[in-house]
This record gives C-alpha cells, sequence and structure tokens, in this order.
C-alpha cells in the first residue's frame, strides 16, 4: 500500500509544472515574438499553446510540456544554434524532443515532400515524449484547418503554400501513422479531424464541377 502512494506520488509530481515551465513560456513567446501563423495570421504562440495544453491533458510532463511551447523554436527560430540553447536551458530531455520534433535544419530545406515523407518515416522511431507532442502538433493544425474552412476561409490553401491533395495525402497519412504508433483519445480525434476536413474539400469539389 505504501509503495502504491509512492508511486503515485511520484507520478504526480512528474506532472506538476514548476519554474522551469514558467520560464519556457516566456522563452518562447520571445522566440516567436514577431511570428504570425501562415495558415490564420494569427499570432504564432497562440499555436505553441494549444499544441500545449493538448499535451498536459494527455498527461504529459513537465519536460514534455515544455518541448510542446519550443517544438517549433528550431526549425522556425534559430536552427542548431536554438537547440543548443534549449539543451542548455532545460536539459537533454526536452532538447531531444524538440529535436525529433523538427523536420529539416537544412539550408535550402528539401522540398515539402521530401520533407513529410522523412519525417513519417522517423515517427517509427520516435520516443513516447515526441509522439505525444507531435500529435498534439498534427491535431491543432487539422483543427485550424477545419475552422478556416468551414469559415469559408478563400485564401485557405494559397496560405499553406500546398495543393489540397498535398495536404490531404499528409493528414491521412499522419493520422494512420499515430493510431498504429500511439492508439488512444488523440489519435482518435485525429483521425475525426482529418476524416472532417476530407468531406468539406469533397463537398466543395462536387459544387465546383
Amino acid at each position: 500500500m505504501e509503495a502504491q502512494s509512492a508511486l503515485r506520488a511520484s507520478r504526480e509530481r512528474e506532472r506538476e509544472l514548476g519554474d522551469r515551465f514558467i520560464d519556457a513560456l516566456g522563452y518562447c513567446t520571445r522566440v516567436h515574438a514577431t511570428q504570425l501563423r501562415a495558415s490564420d495570421g494569427r499570432p504564432y504562440v497562440a499555436h505553441l499553446l494549444r499544441v500545449t495544453g493538448l499535451v498536459i491533458q494527455d498527461g504529459g510532463s513537465e519536460e514534455e510540456a515544455i518541448a510542446a511551447l519550443l517544438h517549433d523554436a528550431v526549425e522556425d527560430q534559430g536552427g542548431i544554434e536554438r537547440l543548443n540553447e534549449i539543451r542548455e536551458r532545460y536539459g537533454h530531455v526536452v532538447a531531444e524532443i524538440v529535436d525529433e520534433c523538427t523536420d529539416s535544419y537544412g539550408d535550402p530545406k528539401p522540398t515539402w515532400r521530401r520533407r513529410k515523407e522523412q519525417y513519417l518515416e522517423e515517427l517509427d522511431r520516435a520516443s513516447p515524449g515526441a509522439l505525444r507532442v507531435s500529435l498534439a502538433d498534427k491535431l491543432d493544425n487539422v483543427r485550424t484547418m477545419v475552422r478556416r474552412y468551414r469559415a469559408r476561409d478563400e485564401v485557405q490553401w494559397s496560405r499553406s503554400g500546398k495543393s489540397r491533395d498535398d495536404l490531404r495525402w499528409y493528414y491521412r497519412a499522419l493520422a494512420s501513422k499515430f493510431c498504429e504508433l500511439r492508439p488512444g483519445p488523440l489519435a482518435a480525434e485525429l483521425g475525426r479531424a482529418v476524416a472532417e476536413i476530407d468531406l468539406l474539400i469533397e463537398a466543395e469539389e462536387r459544387q465546383s464541377r
């Protein structure tokens, strides 16, 4: 009985959000302060906060929550130097999750399709923390697409820079991969969101014929 109580207490402590998380909130806000999200034109930090909320609700640790705040900092705002700074400030576990969530360090970057194909392949070797953060990230991405599409945003696809077929291929592949690698509520919700965007696109395509 005492051992079980100790184990529960240990797990609760792992999920506590302390000073490191508070520091990371400020850090991610500064890193992305001038950045707007291409998909909706909103401050980028809104996406980071939503992803972090999903990670916390899913039972993520403080390290995973911090990595969720910083998951795009390396790819969008600084590359390897940024990753080294994150490792110094928040430790190896956070840095490794952020690294796994980064699909390119190159300049110029490989083509969008090649980067996404490689990202899908690397998910098979991803750590549990990276899978949780990546799944939360992709779920928020698709939710944003659904919101914009329902609002009849005429520039939805031009904002993304990808065709409808590109995006449908990628998110269908992601939904299938996460259902296989990390089944659960988040994966199920991603599947439903991807199915919804498929239906919305198909309805518009029928109307345009």
